[in-house]
């Protein structure tokens, strides 16, 4: 009953922090800002759902998996944000008004 508690709570707080981060997408007007809110909450939103789904799970090669699809995520999704962050920076010259900028050569 506890586990099921448990998994019941980290699938709703991921799904919730997944809600958040779509209405941030919607709500920000500039590109690195929604860059951040998908950085940041679909990482932490996925992973919360993995772990509920891991409480869920029984079988130890399904949690193996889950925890290879955790360790994809907390790697690769800063790298992705930070390669588009890039290009917006290079390709857009608005950019440099909003903030400053160091270029790269």
């Amino acid at each position: 009953m506890i586990r099921f508690c448990a998994g019941v709570f980290f699938l709703l707080a991921g799904l919730l922090i997944l809600g958040i981060a779509t209405y941030g997408l919607f709500r920000f007007r500039y590109v690195l800002n929604r860059i951040h809110v998908a950085a940041k909450c679909d990482s932490l939103g996925t992973i919360l759902v993995c772990i509920g789904l891991m409480l869920f799970s029984g079988n130890l090669s399904e949690i193996l998996k889950l925890m290879l699809v955790i360790l994809f995520i907390w790697l690769l999704n800063p790298v992705a944000s930070h390669l588009i962050a890039r290009v917006e920076v290079e390709t857009n010259p608005e950019v440099e008004k909003e903030c400053e900028v160091e270029r790269w050569n």
